[in-house]
């Protein structure tokens, strides 16, 4: 075990994806206005930058406007602006000559990858974070301690006078398939890329592709699979009555706007749970109306040619799922005539959405300093008095500031609100000249 000292930073990230790249940006512009920067780190699991990386399809497009980048809905004038960052690439023009506000995720992932490069000397890769533990000394908790490990299981050891969970979501795996996760012919789309290279679709074999779910997701995937894959037959499963459109139209689009955070948050909590309810259907289980025109489409052409290649099955629910070496079999059942019937497919993809746990599991030496991991108006943990360190959360607050928490849409407001609550309590925080302890373990 080696030891190497260390200063107390006033701020780790864990993870650095689009909510903590944002945080770093609106950091850097607030300590030109509060005469100092703060002493940031942010650890990220993956080996280099990649934005949902391992699901960037060819035919995977953003769904919002480019507008709602990093930083431009609170300073249009930011050098990290995706229209700056399309001027430096030099392909602004090129851009401005597609006529489309909505870039694909590929552009969209190579921009935050341009932005992330400029935090360089403030990012570590590589290593996931394991645990967030208290400090305690004379009954305060002034400090927390990170525990992360590398790819070679290296454990370190980082302390800090606050921290930021930008972690993302969790696949979420259904119940019936959880037996299958070492299964290579089972996985969820988030390994999509990675997980269709093992299969022998990818040297051009004859497949039978299940894809499990009813959103933008599993959409996506039965356009690329039609696409690049001529040799893969895919029946697209779910138990909806039918692909139902995502609303962004104008009116409904407000929701996502930063300002609509605050009529959220003051409302009673069964309200704000009655408004989540009501615009569900603008994230969750629908699918752009453009990729439902072109499955309809394929659809038909089938009809036409004669020729079945593929398969919308709607109404249906796994009831049983059993491994064979010849494949997976499915038990479907139809929700309308209660009938069942077994498929078997080579491959099944999991399009089945994510949960929003893991600030849970890493936050869980601390909860008995946790008011049941509620947060107020600036995304900081209530906690108990004795607790002086501040926790802040990144996209886990859907249930208390509305379902642009989750999304791009509040990315600049939301850094900005959290770096200057992070000034505020970084201020009244004694500073300890006490040194912290990097514990590398082999």
């Amino acid at each position: 075990m080696s030891q190497t000292p260390e200063t107390i930073k006033d701020l780790i990230g864990v993870g650095f994806g689009p909510s903590n790249l944002a945080l770093a940006i609106a950091l850097e512009e607030l300590a030109q206005s509060q005469g100092h920067a703060l002493d940031a780190l942010f650890i990220d699991k993956q080996q280099n930058y990649r934005w949902h990386g391992d699901t960037l399809a060819t035919q995977s497009e953003l769904q919002i406007s480019f507008l709602k980048d990093l930083v431009s809905l609170r300073n249009p004038t930011s050098p990290y602006s995706f229209v700056n960052y399309l001027h430096q690439k030099q392909r602004l023009a090129d851009f401005i000559n597609l006529g489309t506000f909505y870039p694909c995720r590929l552009e969209y992932n190579d921009y935050l990858r341009w932005a992330a490069e400029h935090f360089a000397t403030q990012a570590v890769y590589g290593e996931e974070v394991l645990r967030i533990e208290p400090e305690v000394h004379s009954g305060r908790v002034e400090h927390l301690r990170l525990i992360s490990r590398d790819a070679q299981g290296r454990e370190y050891s980082r302390r800090t006078r606050s921290v930021v969970i930008g972690s993302g979501g969790t696949p979420k795996i259904p119940e019936k398939f959880s037996a299958f996760k070492d299964d290579p012919r089972v996985f969820h789309h988030s390994r999509y890329l990675s997980g269709l290279a093992k299969l022998a679709c990818a040297d051009g074999k004859p497949m039978r592709i299940a894809v499990i779910g009813s959103g933008q997701s599993a959409a996506e995937a039965f356009i690329d699979l039609n696409d690049s894959y001529p040799s893969v037959k895919v029946d697209m499963i779910l138990r909806a009555t039918a692909l139902k459109p995502a609303d962004d139209s104008p009116f409904v689009n407000e929701i996502f706007a930063p300002d609509y955070t605050d009529l959220v948050y003051n409302e009673p909590a069964e309200q704000r749970s009655k408004l989540i309810g009501e615009y569900h259907n603008t994230n969750y289980s629908v699918v752009d109306l453009d990729l439902i025109d072109r499955i309809y489409g394929i659809l038909y052409r089938q009809k036409v040619a004669h020729q079945y290649r593929h398969n919308v099955l709607c109404r249906r629910n796994v009831e049983a799922v059993v491994a064979t070496a010849e494949g997976i079999e499915l038990t479907l059942r139809d929700l309308a005539t209660d009938q069942q019937q077994t498929h078997r497919y080579d491959a099944v993809i999991l399009a089945t959405g994510y949960e929003r746990r893991s600030h849970r599991d890493l936050l869980a030496p601390l909860q008995g300093y946790l008011d049941d991991f509620s947060a107020d108006r600036n995304y900081r943990l209530l906690t108990s008095p004795d607790l002086h360190a501040s926790v802040y959360l990144q996209g886990f607050c859907e249930t208390t500031h509305g379902l642009s928490d989750t999304l791009l849409s509040v990315l600049p407001a939301r850094a900005a609100e959290i770096g200057q609550a992070l000034y505020k309590d970084l201020a009244r925080q004694p500073v300890s000249h006490q040194p912290a302890v990097a514990l590398t373990r082999a």
